[in-house]
């Protein structure tokens, strides 16, 4: 009954409370090595220095500054360790006010629209001009826990996690960036004390010396954004330019452990890559052809050539592609030499106007190992099974508040066991007439050779005192159908509280209680405290 209560409280509040604010959907279509860029349907009712933020189970995590923008882009400066990939969805809190006096905003031209490359770097050298050397700190510390209540028990996780990115430190041209992770289940301590790096993870840990415009060394793990998909190396990057539109790189380290991510010399990779961008009044392009040779244990275990693409055909059309080309693998002692095509990614996105566009796309990438992952079983469900295969995405804007979209995605093997289809239908419907809030509507439907599901939802959140205050309430019914014809049904209703206590400040609550109809409810409670620096 306490459960049951604590979850419907929540959901009331987030429902019937009211006050100011809605929130505003973007997406992230091009990033560098110092901002991310993200497209609004509007940026009016953005301002600079604004923070935007990215979901994490239902609560709002703060992720971006924004330090410049145009009518429909926005570019941000990260806050803490988060890396984003194009297509990311970001959200901007938009206060509702009466009447407002607006920011002068850049020329379109000034600011990247899809996928700007050339002009990111562009923008990045005037930033770099105007204030070469210029000592910027940005830190944050977080302490978060995770409780599973169900029947028979409970489960308690705590995760503490520090990030750091300090950009010129002191007016030098030494800038570090570290996102340090610590986690572990309460009564479970032993587990940590038998392998430590089960429960520290370190996903950044490097120092960066800028010799000038052109050149620059960094060194400890670090993710390369041009050579994102090899994930992240340990040891030494070097990257230099011959001129504006050519730029070249060399990496010499290792691979984290597979297991646990632990630093492990074992596995030694090394190589360079060249990059080329060019930027015109109907053409913008950017390109990067690289070499890479990973050992493992001292012999070679694999050499790939790296290939990625990302063009602006014309005003409305993009075309982005990324693909590795196995030339020597060693897979269980069998040495192949004979090239393969693997991790390909190509699609094509194309604005047929200010309200339609869609996107088309084909992925052979293998499904994503995560370290750590809180994701529901749902939500891990649908990822893993449909990510592979051919996809489109539609999304229509037909009036000022209302966005409609379908999402299709299927593959098709010679293992049947393998094939998909999968649907995702949604409505989002934003400052609702009278309440102020935004609501969003989705239906999925899953066909995979194991399992079927039919997921339908609802959403519905609002912000309160300027936007200090979120939150959000959500219901979910979700079917299961497996091919052992076992079938079961559940009711998943939740809400999340985000609170801005001061401006360094920050509280989240999280509660979902999941109904099965016998003895297998569930209840999840999750809690995060935030201080920036």
């Amino acid at each position: 009954m306490k459960q049951s209560a604590l979850v419907i409280i929540t959901l009331f509040l987030a429902s019937f409370l009211r006050g100011q604010g809605s929130f505003l959907q973007g997406n992230v279509t091009f990033t560098s090595s110092r901002n991310v860029y993200v497209k609004f349907s509007s940026t009016a009712d953005i301002k600079i220095n604004d923070t935007l933020f990215i979901r994490k189970e239902s609560a709002l995590i703060p992720a971006l500054l924004v330090t410049n923008k145009s009518s429909t882009s926005c570019v941000c400066s990260k806050l803490g360790g988060l890396d984003f990939k194009v297509n990311d969805e970001i959200t901007a809190r938009v206060p509702v006010k009466e009447t407002r006096k607006e920011e002068p905003v850049l020329p379109e031209a000034d600011v990247p629209a899809a996928n700007p490359e050339q002009k990111a770097l562009q923008e990045e050298e005037k930033s770099t001009s105007r204030i070469k050397d210029k000592q910027k700190i940005r830190a944050r510390i977080a302490v978060a826990s995770y409780s599973s209540i169900f029947n028979g028990g409970e489960r308690h996780r705590m995760r503490y996690s520090f990030n750091f990115q300090g950009n010129n430190i002191n007016n030098s041209k030494f800038s570090t960036d570290n996102y340090i992770v610590f986690r572990h289940t309460l009564g479970e301590w032993a587990n940590v004390q038998e392998n430590i790096n089960d429960a520290l993870k370190v996903y950044s840990l490097s120092a960066k010396y800028q010799f000038n415009d052109k050149n620059s060394i960094t060194l400890g793990r670090k993710i390369n954004p041009k050579m994102a998909s090899v994930g992240a190396i340990d040891g030494l990057q070097y990257e230099g330019s011959f001129s504006k539109s050519l730029s070249y790189g060399v990496i010499a380290g290792s691979r984290p452990n597979f297991t646990d991510y632990r630093f492990d010399p074992s596995l030694f990779q090394a190589g360079g890559f060249i990059g080329y961008s060019k930027t015109g009044e109907k053409l913008n392009t950017q390109m990067t052809l690289g070499l890479l040779d990973q050992f493992n244990g001292g012999f070679t275990d694999r050499r790939f050539f790296y290939f990625q693409s990302n063009t602006d055909v014309a005003k409305n059309l993009n075309l982005f592609s990324s693909m590795e080309l196995d030339t020597y693998q060693k897979v269980n002692g069998e040495v192949s030499s004979k090239p393969q095509l693997t991790n390909l990614f190509v699609s094509a996105r194309y604005r047929f106007s200010k309200k339609l566009n869609a996107t088309l796309s084909y992925d052979t990438r293998k499904n994503i190992i995560y370290y750590e992952s809180y994701k529901s079983f749902i939500d891990q469900l649908i990822e893993n099974e449909s990510r592979q295969g051919l996809r489109l995405n539609v999304s229509y804007h037909p009036w000022k508040l209302i966005t409609f979209g379908v999402n299709g995605s299927m593959r098709f093997q010679q293992t049947t066991v393998s094939n998909f289809k999968n649907l995702n239908c949604f409505a989002n419907v934003n400052r609702i007439p009278g309440i102020k809030a935004n609501l969003s509507l989705n239906a999925n439907i899953l066909r995979t050779g194991f399992v079927n599901s039919n997921i339908y939802s609802a959403r519905l959140s609002k912000d309160f005192f300027k936007g200090k205050l979120n939150m959000e309430t959500y219901y979910r019914y979700v079917q299961y159908k497996y091919s052992s014809e076992y079938q079961t049904q559940q009711n998943v209703a939740g809400g999340s509280v985000s609170f801005n206590i001061t401006k360094k400040e920050s509280l989240f609550l999280y509660a979902e209680k999941t109904f099965t109809g016998g003895s297998n409810d569930f209840l999840l409670f999750n809690t995060k405290l935030m201080h920036r620096f």
